[in-house]
């Protein structure tokens, strides 16, 4: 199969002129070791070389001998490596000499001693729209939040076959796949974690049926701020609900996994007395693995447009993240005690910072252009600086900025 270029190819390049060595962390079979494989030179494939285990055991320092930069593929299963690659970066005193891949994050205790000025660290997520060729790309990310109007071709939109995008996702091994293929991977996914993975990750045993119901609570509340105690009563069954405890240890495990990745509130400073809300929203590495959860056909998306809504929202996100991340920037959302909502806090380190507001159909966009100049009027602009962008992302239409300021844009003409 032919590689598709990927954003994260060029943030790779530029790590490995800054730092020793580059880890790219993100859930499983998102495309990382093809993507590290690009720049590798090397590799040492620490899941399948049974090598690699006598290694570890004589002289684990005989694992980083090859050409650089050397590629440790899946480098948990063996974490104590972690310092040997570390000694190793501070005695070659030389820049893009390894890089790191892995779908689960060790235990905080293997971590003896940090990887600071040594390593950097890449969160690699599951393809975007425009990665996948979905997208135009005719509106740039970078250029909305540098104050560009965007402009595009009319968006052809079909509801159908958005949610096929859906229920595909992002997986580099289903390009070229239809949507059954993509919800019997989903549902294989999602098992295998319930199965297998979260047990490995914890290293204790268990019970698969509440790791599905789980999953399958999340899926449900999906973009949305569901609370451990939500998702405790939620998740009830023949055995009982899992108490608010055990879920949060379950959410642990599966952020370890990388499998959800809830967005985080906007901490910021407003003039009213409003309160900020700060729980997450809930979100999965990919929206597809939602559909796999709860065995959604393409048929059963579309009668229920309330949570087709959802599940076009934590794409949206998704796919912000991903773009984001091309410049440094993070994604948060935003709610306050009166019920101001945005979808979606695009921010750089330098405190420019963006609105955007999610749509499935253009009917609703009036809508979402009060909530984005609601919060626009409540930012304290003598501590924040005024907002580079407030745009409304939708499934159709055409891209445009609106008389009162909002841009529109289409998530298919969406881009870095």
């Amino acid at each position: 199969m032919k590689y598709l270029k990927r954003i994260a190819d060029s943030i790779l390049d530029e790590r490995l002129k800054s730092a020793g060595a580059v880890l790219i962390e993100g859930t499983k079979a998102c495309g990382k070791t093809e993507t590290a494989k690009q720049a590798a030179k090397s590799i040492a494939q620490f899941d399948i070389d049974p090598q690699i285990k006598i290694k570890m055991q004589i002289d684990p320092k005989t694992v980083l001998i090859g050409e650089v930069p050397r590629l440790l593929d899946e480098w948990q299963v063996y974490p104590e490596i972690w310092n040997s690659i570390r000694h190793e970066v501070d005695a070659r005193k030389l820049k893009g000499q390894f890089i790191l891949t892995g779908s689960a994050t060790p235990d905080n205790k293997t971590r003896r001693h940090s990887g600071a000025g040594r390593f950097s660290v890449i969160k690699m997520r599951t393809m975007s729209m425009f990665e996948r060729c979905w997208s135009t790309g005719e509106v740039s990310l970078s250029a909305l939040m540098n104050g560009k109007a965007p402009a595009s071709n009319d968006v052809k939109f079909d509801i159908r076959e958005m949610a096929e995008k859906i229920t595909i996702g992002g997986w580099p091994g289903l390009i070229g796949e239809n949507a059954a293929a993509g919800l019997q991977f989903a549902s294989d996914y999602v098992a295998l974690i319930a199965e297998a993975d979260l047990s490995r990750v914890s290293e204790r045993q268990r019970n698969p049926n509440k790791v599905k119901r789980l999953l399958q609570s999340l899926a449900r509340n999906i973009s949305t701020e569901a609370s451990l105690a939500a998702l405790s009563r939620d998740t009830g069954g023949n055995d009982n609900e899992l108490n608010d405890e055990t879920v949060a240890e379950y959410l642990s495990e599966l952020e370890r996994l990388m499998v959800v990745d809830h967005l985080p509130a906007w901490n910021t400073h407003i003039r009213s007395s409003d309160m900020l809300r700060k729980a997450p929203k809930r979100h999965f590495a990919d929206p597809s693995l939602a559909v796999g959860a709860l065995g959604l056909s393409i048929d059963k998306l579309i009668s229920d447009l309330n949570y087709f809504g959802l599940l076009f929202e934590s794409l949206v996100v998704h796919d912000l993240r991903v773009y984001a991340d091309a410049s440094g920037g993070n994604v948060f959302h935003y709610r306050d005690s009166r019920g101001t909502e945005v979808a979606a806090i695009v921010e750089y380190a330098d405190g420019t910072w963006g609105a955007f507001e999610v749509k499935l159909g253009i009917g609703a966009v009036d809508e979402a252009a009060e909530s984005l100049k609601i919060l626009a009027n409540k930012i304290d602009t003598d501590r924040v600086k005024i907002p580079a962008t407030l745009t409304v992302i939708t499934g159709n239409g055409f891209a445009h900025r609106r008389p009162d300021g909002i841009n529109v844009a289409p998530i298919s003409t969406l881009t870095v």
